[in-house]
């Protein structure tokens, strides 16, 4: 496994990736659970928001970064981040394995890439985020395997007509 910067040319690959990773948790979890207008209000157009939204994940000049794990000639994950230097902390928004390499350590090597590259950007802290649902307990559980602190936050949907 090779993990290397962001290319222009991942950007498709990029964007499959993570509608392929996340379509179970909109389709199959988020929208049976808070029913159709909900889903339409917040998450109706969840494949184009991540079009839209991995496309500008790659900004070194705003502190944004993506690093893609590739085995053999084809990307297997990646981990987008950014980092406020005058803050000294980090996020991480984004982490998607394909289904096929899963299970292998890999969400593990790209989260500590991102770690290793925050600290060289002048991060102490790092935040990232996931879900309280069945979807998101792997990601729970890596999280918690890397030392992360647990916050407990609930959100709350209502349709209101």
């Amino acid at each position: 496994m090779l993990i290397r910067t962001f290319r222009p040319r991942d950007l498709a690959r990029l964007i499959d990736l993570t509608i392929e990773t996340f379509r179970p948790f909109y389709e199959d979890s988020f929208r049976p659970l808070v029913g159709e207008v909900v889903f339409a209000n917040q998450h109706g157009n969840w494949r184009d928001d991540y079009r839209e939204q991995v496309a500008g994940l790659h900004a070194p000049a705003q502190h944004r970064h993506v690093a893609v794990a590739e085995i053999g000639d084809a990307v297997a994950g990646y981990v987008a981040w950014s980092v406020d230097p005058a803050r000294r902390n980090g996020s991480i928004s984004h982490l998607a394995v394909d289904a096929g390499h899963r299970r292998h350590q890999l969400g593990t090597a790209l989260c500590e890439h991102a770690f290793a590259e925050l600290r060289a950007g002048g991060a102490d802290v790092v935040e990232i985020g996931t879900g309280g649902d069945a979807f998101h307990a792997p990601a729970r559980a890596l999280y918690e395997r890397l030392g992360c602190t647990l916050l407990p936050v609930a959100v709350y949907y209502k349709q209101l007509s």
